[in-house]
């Protein structure tokens, strides 16, 4: 058996390594559908150009590490890192079936991997940056990746209120199992840590960044037929951590899940508004 994972960022590591990577493994192209222009618009904000050297932090699957390639070009190079084994055994296969040469994965921690300074020309991230343990830090040692003036663009969630993809299902779960507590610390790693302009907006400031900007994007996103989108909202996201701590009620919840989710089904999937800040900076 292999050891516990040490580490700042420890619990994430045991996390993303267990139930959750291989359910977001086994879900990538799902989610890749859901979340591609979210990730498109962070990618936009970056503005990638050919020949450069793009760092994708919490890469995942791939998708975004993929895309990123093909704006910097064969002479470009994409180095996508993240934490998760099960997810990085995707991306790394799906980068031989696309035959590209010019991105690499590594398993690491983006707070504490030791990057060749200066040696990037962008950083991006779709969602991959609101778990570290210590954000100034894991920030700074982001920034020293960049050459001066080098750029950083991410997306993250705006508050789980504004986003009625994953608060419809939530919503439906709860007729039928207690809410939960709310978080000690609204502010701990998770999807939603982001959440604060001003929070986000002060611990850049504290890495070394400047020109920090931090626009508010609102698309629907979706794209997968009412079964998958059911499905997948069992599985991820608040519901999915809700019902990981109630397996029992999974049956129960449903209909009533799907029943909310109909109405907003179409010829081209189940669609729902998504709110996310799209955050850019120089090093």
């Amino acid at each position: 058996m292999p050891d516990a994972p040490s580490g700042a960022n420890a619990d994430q590591i045991a996390y993303w390594n267990a139930a959750a990577g291989e359910t977001w493994a086994a879900l990538q192209e799902r989610l890749d559908r859901q979340l591609e222009p979210l990730g498109r618009a962070a990618m936009d904000a970056l503005d990638p150009a050919a020949d450069e050297r793009i760092i994708d932090i919490g890469c995942g699957a791939g998708q975004t590490s993929l895309a990123l390639a093909g704006e910097v070009g064969p002479d470009g190079t994409v180095l996508g890192v993240d934490i998760s084994a099960p997810l990085l055994e995707v991306a790394r296969r799906r980068a031989a079936e696309a035959g590209l040469a010019n991105v690499q994965f590594v398993e690491a921690d983006a707070q504490t991997r030791a990057f060749a300074p200066g040696a990037a020309d962008g950083v991006f991230s779709r969602f991959g940056v609101m778990f570290f343990a210590d954000p100034p830090a894991a920030f700074s040692n982001i920034r020293k990746a960049l050459r001066p003036g080098g750029r950083l663009a991410f997306v993250c969630w705006r508050p789980l209120a504004l986003n009625e993809w994953m608060l419809i299902p939530m919503r439906a779960a709860l007729q039928h199992i207690p809410a939960p507590p709310p978080p000690a610390d609204p502010n701990a790693p998770g999807p939603f840590a982001f959440a604060d302009p001003d929070r986000v907006r002060g611990i850049l400031g504290e890495a070394g960044f400047s020109d920090i900007a931090i626009e508010a994007h609102d698309t629907r996103i979706g794209g997968n037929d009412l079964d998958q989108t059911v499905a997948m909202s069992l599985r991820v996201g608040p519901l999915g951590a809700l019902l990981r701590e109630n397996p029992d009620m999974r049956d129960t919840v449903v209909g009533s899940i799907r029943e909310a989710l109909e109405p907003h089904a179409g010829p081209s999937g189940v669609f729902l508004p998504g709110a996310v800040w799209i955050v850019t900076a120089r090093a």
